[in-house]
């Protein structure tokens, strides 16, 4: 009788291990996230990979809108209402002050070593910041840049411009408008536009806010000269279309890809298609550091994704080790081959793979070494429709520089009870 009983019970044992380990390796934790759709197909191969590797949890990527700020509504409706929907978000750095100071996400910057953050870039880990404390860890960057006529520039002996002044003078020599213009860039009343605004405000030495969030931006002269740089470009130097104001980043790279500009400001993925079979510029394109004023240093807006948890996940440590595997070495090289991603990790801006497909990526990184955040504020979104406003009120010439940054300082004082 004891050794029936001792078999009923050692097979019994067994019976619940294999029934657990078999609802274990069914996938029966699983993490899930909100994104557009997979057009490269890069994160379904990193999903089936890291299925294999850990049979324990299985990832889900739910399709949603392409629109960036659509995406961050739903994150954010299903975060207010305490839902564990989403086991982590792969979030714009934008959405960083705000996600932390509500509580919806939680710092995990105590998982890595010091090691392990320096071989990020570090506007990547800047963006991933908020209140000292590390709240992202980023996966796929971005950074604004200038394109130039490699051939048209060679031809003429020039080098690649470095200062708003020289941009100026090689434009007017070069450009032969409507065919031909000097420069094009992002003017429309949005999110690029302060972009854009904000690498010539940081290229004369200014500032938004500083370091303790009060508004410094009608503090000097900076903010006049680049927003009077803009203006100028269009309306007194003429080397940028009267309908650069209405551009985005797609109205603007349609110019410079149809060989109809010299100089170009915009992100890293124009290159890619610049170098496709039917481009009209293929081999001809350079790139180099944004322009600034003289005495002072290029930086270029940065921007990008990654990964952050939520305070409200039942799986919070299942969804670190996906977000480990997909910030890895490894898992960002196939992200860059599969859906043409930035990366963030300095060491594969010199892969030999990467560098057969992209030898542009040593300037890349000259660029991205630059890039610094938007200001980490929790309101950054009304602060940018503040200035989106005003400073596009300035390009068109509704108001002067001097009243439109006057008035964008006020207004974003009153924003913040300053």
């Amino acid at each position: 009788m004891k050794k029936k009983l001792l078999v009923v019970m050692m097979c019994g044992v067994f019976l619940v291990s294999m029934f657990l380990g078999s609802v274990w390796a069914q996938g029966q934790v699983t993490v899930r996230w909100l994104f557009e759709t997979d057009f490269g197909g890069g994160w379904k191969a990193l999903i089936e990979r890291f299925e294999k590797e850990h049979p324990n949890i299985k990832v889900e990527m739910q399709e949603g809108p392409s629109a960036t700020n659509i995406r961050e509504d739903m994150y954010a409706t299903s975060f207010m209402a305490g839902e564990s929907t989403y086991d982590m978000a792969y979030a714009d750095l934008i959405w960083v002050p705000k996600f932390a100071a509500a509580g919806w996400i939680i710092p995990i910057g105590d998982r890595l070593t010091p090691h392990d953050i320096a071989q990020f870039l570090p506007g990547d880990i800047a963006g991933g910041m908020y209140q000292g404390k590390l709240y992202r860890i980023p996966s796929q960057s971005d950074a604004g840049m200038l394109y130039y006529r490699k051939d048209i520039l060679e031809e003429a002996g020039f080098e690649p411009p470095i200062t708003w002044d020289e941009l100026v003078e090689q434009a007017q020599k070069l450009q032969n408008p409507p065919n031909l213009w000097g420069f094009v860039w992002q003017g429309n009343q949005y999110e690029g536009l302060i972009c854009d605004y904000l690498e010539l405000l940081w290229g004369a030495g200014g500032e938004l806010l500083d370091v303790e969030g009060k508004v410094v931006l009608d503090q000097g002269t900076a903010a006049v000269e680049a927003l009077q740089f803009m203006y100028d470009v269009i309306h007194t130097y003429k080397i940028s279309p009267p309908g650069v104001t209405t551009y985005q980043e797609e109205e603007s790279r349609h110019v410079f890809h149809n060989g109809q500009a010299v100089f170009h400001r915009n992100w890293p993925y124009v290159w890619t298609l610049a170098q496709k079979e039917d481009s009209p510029i293929k081999g001809k394109v350079g790139i180099t550091p944004m322009v600034h004023k003289q005495g002072f240093q290029s930086a270029a807006t940065q921007g990008g994704w990654g990964w952050v948890i939520s305070k409200f996940s039942k799986n919070q440590e299942a969804a670190w080790e996906w977000i480990q595997f997909a910030t890895s070495y490894e898992s960002q090289k196939t992200l860059h081959f599969y859906n043409g991603y930035i990366p963030t990790r300095h060491a594969l801006f010199a892969d030999p793979d990467i560098l057969k497909e992209s030898p542009h990526y040593p300037d890349l990184w000259r660029v991205q070494i630059n890039a610094r955040t938007r200001p980490q504020h929790p309101q950054y979104a009304q602060i940018s429709d503040i200035l989106q406003r005003n400073i596009h009120a300035g390009i068109t010439g509704s108001v002067k520089p001097e009243e439109a940054i006057k008035r964008a300082a006020q207004e974003i004082r009153e924003l913040l009870g300053q």
